[in-house]
C-alpha cells in the first residue's frame, strides 16, 4: 500500500465571495511548475495559486465570469465542473505554453474549457479565453453512455483525456487526439468535430464491488502515465458517493496497465502531479472531500519507477 505524507490544506489569501470559505475544498487537477503550483477546483470560477516552497495562503485566478450559488446542491446544478487541469507544451501560438482547464462534459454546461497563457517564469499571463470544447467531447456520446472527463495529458503528440467510469457503466478510457489539430481548435476557440485516433479501454479492479475509476493522471518524459483513481459508490456521473478506496497506477506508452497499487487511507484524490527522482517517481496529491467546510489537502508520495 501506498503512504501518504500530509503537506498542507489549501488555504487562500481571501475567498471568491462572502458566503465561500478561506481555501479550495473540491481540488481535482493539479500542474506544477517549479516554484508555482496551480489547482483548479470543480465548483469554483477561479484557478488555485500556490508557492511549491511555502505554505503560504494561495490566492485565486478568476478564469470565468458570474457568481455560482452557495447552497450545495444548486452550486453543483450550475458549475462548470472543472474536472482536468494539463499543461500545453510551448509552441507558436503559446511560447512559454499554457494550461488548459477542462469541463466533465458530463452535463451541457460543464463541456467548456479555458486556455490561460503562461510566461517565460510559468507565471499565467493576460486573460483567460474561454473555449467550447465540443469538437472533442461530440464523438464521446457514440462511445460512452455518459461522458466524464476527469484528467488530461500531454504525452508527445497527443492529448489525451481520462474517462472516468461508475458502478452502472464502469468503463474507464484514454481517448487520444492528435496535438497540433486540437491546439489550433483551442487557439480558435471552437472547431470541427474531431474523432479520437485511439480508445483505450481499462479495467482498473475494483473494492467492496465497487470499480476504481479514473480521477486525474500525469505524464512521465518517456511516455508513461501516473494516474490517480477512486472506488466512490455511485452510479452515475453526477452524484457523489462514499470513497471506498483509491489508488495510484502506471500505464505505459502503449496504453497497458502496468501497475495499480491501493492508498493506505481512502482519500479522494483528484489531481496528481508526477516527477523522476532517481530510481523512484515522486508524486504530489490534492483531494476533494465533498464538503465545502473541508479543506482541500496537498499530500506527497513516493512510488517505484
Amino acid at each position: 500500500m501506498i503512504v501518504l505524507k500530509k503537506i498542507r490544506e489549501l488555504d487562500i489569501v481571501s475567498a471568491a465571495s462572502d458566503t465561500r470559505p478561506l481555501h479550495l475544498s473540491a481540488a481535482s487537477g493539479l500542474v506544477c511548475l517549479d516554484s508555482i503550483m496551480y489547482v483548479i477546483a470543480d465548483d469554483e470560477l477561479h484557478l488555485g495559486v500556490f508557492s511549491a516552497g511555502d505554505r503560504r495562503p494561495g490566492n485565486l485566478i478568476r478564469i470565468l465570469n458570474g457568481v455560482l450559488p452557495s447552497s450545495k446542491a444548486e452550486r453543483k446544478r450550475k458549475k462548470p465542473d472543472f474536472e482536468a487541469l494539463t499543461l500545453i507544451p510551448p509552441d507558436g501560438k503559446f511560447p512559454h505554453g499554457a494550461l488548459l482547464v477542462i469541463g466533465s462534459g458530463s452535463r451541457p454546461n460543464r463541456r467548456s474549457g479555458i486556455l490561460l497563457r503562461l510566461d517565460q517564469h510559468g507565471v499565467v499571463c493576460g486573460s483567460p479565453r474561454k473555449v467550447e470544447l465540443s469538437f472533442i467531447l461530440d464523438a464521446l456520446r457514440e462511445e460512452f453512455p455518459s461522458i466524464n472527463i476527469e484528467g488530461a495529458v500531454v504525452v508527445g503528440q497527443e492529448l489525451c483525456l481520462f474517462q472516468r467510469g461508475n458502478k452502472r457503466h464502469t468503463d474507464n478510457a484514454i481517448t487520444r487526439y492528435p496535438l497540433a489539430p486540437a491546439l489550433d481548435a483551442l487557439f480558435a476557440g471552437c472547431g470541427n468535430p474531431m474523432v479520437p485516433s485511439s480508445i483505450d479501454r481499462l479495467d482498473l479492479g475494483s473494492i467492496q464491488g465497487v470499480p476504481f475509476c479514473f480521477t486525474d493522471a500525469a505524464a512521465l518524459p518517456n511516455g508513461s502515465i501516473v494516474f490517480s483513481a477512486v472506488a466512490e459508490d455511485t452510479a452515475d456521473a453526477y452524484r457523489d458517493g462514499s470513497c471506498m478506496g483509491a489508488a495510484i497506477g502506471m500505464i505505459d506508452d502503449s496504453g497497458r496497465l502496468l501497475s495499480i497499487d491501493q492508498l493506505e487511507q481512502p482519500y479522494k484524490v483528484e489531481g496528481i502531479h508526477a516527477r523522476l527522482d532517481d530510481d523512484s517517481i515522486e508524486l504530489l496529491l490534492v483531494t476533494d472531500a465533498d464538503d465545502p467546510d473541508i479543506a482541500a489537502t496537498l499530500f506527497s508520495a513516493r512510488i517505484g519507477r
